[in-house]
């Protein structure tokens, strides 16, 4: 991981931006180009929380970030590996045009789509899709001041879902005695409404394939107040047996789980890393809970 600035400070462009005007379309008049706009931004943040409608534009729905560079559309789908993948730009996924006020992208996927472009403030659009009344947010940035850390964990739930399994590498001597210290493997799911988990208290290197998973319960990531490098991980394995963790990201493939009853520090490493172009990995608008 790279850590730059914060994800969501306001980028001031007043030499590009100095006399904005909106006009009767609802466009911001700044006296550029759309291709200027889009193209003058490394990334562009896609806040799928703010998405607007009930349809689905997959290839903006999967992706973190999208970049235009030069008629080639890239995309961060990955948590794994941002800010290093297409030196930061992520993968190529297809081609994109413009009209005068829409952009047409060529998904090597998902097809054709026409967006419409208004331009909110000095980094900020909204991409509108007219067939299906649905609206996407998006938030441009340069590498430079682009905060990776922050993008982990304010997706950090998507972030458990990049492995095929964690496995516990390391367990403190500090700290109690617990029924957790027998768990050698997690596996974190998207589960409809409620995200999933496995655990495994087969020993440490087992084949992946061969893992039989003992547990299968729903996790939850919470939100610590006025700590934005940090979160609450909640193992609910059913039947009021509930477990508490700290979650650090140490790496983009090692976490830290500080066991809140006992004391005890884990640390668990990604096996065998799932790269999407996301066909099949779908972000939700559900924000991570507040604890508390």
């Amino acid at each position: 991981m790279k850590t730059i600035k914060l994800l969501f400070a306001i980028i001031t462009t007043s030499v590009m931006f100095s006399s904005c005007t909106i006009n009767e379309d609802g466009f911001v008049d700044n006296g550029i180009s759309l291709p200027e706009l889009m193209e003058g931004y490394d990334l562009w943040y896609v806040d799928y929380p703010s998405t607007t409608g009930n349809g689905d534009v997959p290839f903006l729905t999967r992706a973190f970030t999208v970049s235009f560079l030069n008629g080639n559309l890239y995309a961060n789908n990955n948590l794994v590996g941002i800010g290093t993948t297409g030196n930061g730009f992520g993968i190529k996924v297809g081609y994109y045009d413009y009209t005068p006020n829409t952009i047409r992208f060529y998904h090597d996927i998902y097809g054709y789509y026409e967006l419409e472009v208004y331009q909110i403030s000095s980094n900020e659009i909204k991409l509108y899709d007219r067939y299906s009344n649905t609206a996407y947010y998006l938030i441009g940035y340069q590498r430079s001041n682009f905060d990776y850390d922050r993008l982990f964990y304010d997706n950090i739930h998507y972030f458990l879902q990049e492995y095929k399994a964690w496995e516990k590498v390391y367990t403190s001597q500090e700290g109690v005695p617990n029924l957790f210290d027998n768990e050698n493997f997690l596996k974190f799911m998207a589960g409809g409404s409620d995200d999933t988990f496995k655990s495994s208290q087969d020993i440490p290197g087992t084949n992946l394939n061969s893992i039989y998973w003992d547990y299968t319960g729903y996790y939850t990531v919470y939100n610590i107040s006025g700590n934005n490098y940090q979160k609450v991980l909640q193992l609910n394995y059913g039947s009021n047996d509930v477990e508490n963790f700290n979650l650090t990201i140490i790496n983009d493939g090692r976490i830290r789980l500080y066991h809140t009853a006992s004391g005890t520090t884990y640390e668990f490493q990604g096996r065998g890393f799932i790269q999407y172009l996301r066909q099949n990995a779908m972000r939700t608008k559900t924000k991570n809970k507040v604890l508390g």
